[in-house]
């Protein structure tokens, strides 16, 4: 039913893109199309105008020789044709062309947009954004670029107003200083368990603003720090080695963002940072069986490889992730990097409660799915940490 509903849009789509090529709106005595569809089908002028930018994506113009031009997105068109991509797919799709250099050649943007549609087929619009997105960066983040002038370091800035007894803040600061803001930040902010009187009452917001005065409070008595994973609060950065040898090219945060090798070499001196080389031994990759649960150097090597939540479409960053025995400790499964995967608490208590499966493949984790989602039970990974 839902892929019935995908062709029927498209084939509105195509209606309404051939009557903006036919200038229907101005034969019918009308500005623009919104204001037909206003009429006609009591359409708010914003939504009949998302409908009319999607419909000249996917449909083919005519030029001023009166030759037929190719739709802008044809890879996405002939997908939605099919019943795979939804409208907000075509959206996330032409957000992400948009992100290419202007002077991308034409077959290099055709294969992204090939590439992007393939995520579509198989991800949600905000998943297949993230990852094409993903994609441009690492296709184009080599370029060379117009050498002018060295550019201005980034500004934190903090405003800070008292206000009828209270004090209201608002701050802007960069990637690194966010990143290892959240990662103090997070731990502190988790309900509080169930107690004789019910769950944790607090909102996320009120939760992070009791966290930020306790971190507040940490800081002022200086001996202790939050734990998180087994460890005290710390920030990983992940470099290839040749990047790191060479001293060029980009190195992830645990947050995703990226910074230059030379900021990380810059950070792993002055601050609490943790470089991970890929590829590196310096880490115990296996405790044994007498320990249950993750230590800190596991924990590390696990964060590694997987960057994140492992299951396919999951973008939750290493820090909302627990250690999960692929074959249970219980049943004689060691806690090593060979039989742990990073999995957020909803797809941990998923692979518990449900017939998803994990199994490393060539040491990359990989999900096998339920035969009601796929009668082939075909494995999946999960694209979204890959270190481009």
């Amino acid at each position: 039913m839902e892929r019935e509903d995908r062709v029927r849009a498209e084939m509105k789509l195509r209606f309404i893109g051939e009557m903006d090529r036919r200038g229907l709106a101005a034969e019918l005595g009308h500005k623009d199309l919104a204001q037909v569809f206003k009429h006609l089908v009591q359409w708010d002028t914003k939504f009949s105008q998302a409908k009319v930018a999607t419909a000249r994506l996917l449909t083919a113009q005519v030029g001023p020789s009166g030759a037929e031009i190719e739709p802008k997105l044809p890879a996405t068109a002939e997908a939605m044709a099919e019943g795979q991509l939804t409208e907000e797919h075509v959206a996330a799709v032409a957000e992400v062309m948009k992100s290419l250099p202007v002077d991308a050649p034409a077959e290099q943007a055709a294969e992204v947009e090939r590439l992007v549609v393939e995520f579509g087929r198989d991800y949600e619009p905000r998943i297949t954004r993230k990852l094409g997105k993903r994609l441009v960066y690492g296709m184009f983040q080599n370029d060379e670029e117009p050498v002018d002038k060295e550019p201005e370091p980034p500004v934190n800035k903090v405003v800070l107003r008292d206000q009828r007894g209270r004090l209201r803040f608002w701050g802007d600061v960069d990637p690194v200083i966010g990143a290892a803001f959240r990662a103090a930040l997070d731990p502190l902010a988790k309900p509080h368990p169930a107690g004789p009187e019910g769950p944790d009452p607090r909102s996320l917001v009120e939760r992070q603003g009791d966290a930020f005065a306790e971190l507040i409070n940490l800081v002022l008595r200086a001996d202790v720090l939050p734990e998180h994973g087994g460890e005290t609060v710390t920030m990983a950065v992940t470099v290839s080695y040749d990047d790191l040898k060479a001293n060029v090219g980009q190195a992830v945060l645990d947050n995703q963002e990226h910074i230059p090798v030379k900021q990380l070499r810059k950070l792993a001196c002055e601050a609490g940072v943790i470089p991970i080389v890929m590829g590196s031994r310096s880490q115990p990759l296996n405790v044994g069986r007498k320990a249950r649960l993750f230590n800190s150097g596991l924990r590390r090597a696990l964060v590694a490889r997987d960057r994140g939540c492992a299951f396919p479409g999951c973008d939750r960053p290493p820090r909302h992730c627990e250690g999960h025995h692929i074959k249970h400790w219980a049943d004689g499964g060691k806690t090593s990097l060979h039989n742990g995967v990073l999995l957020c608490r909803r797809h941990h208590d998923l692979i518990h409660q449900s017939d998803w499966e994990v199994k490393l493949l060539n040491g990359i984790p990989y999900f096998i799915p339920p035969a009601f989602l796929d009668p082939l039970r075909q494995p999946r990974r999960n694209p979204l940490h890959m270190v481009s």
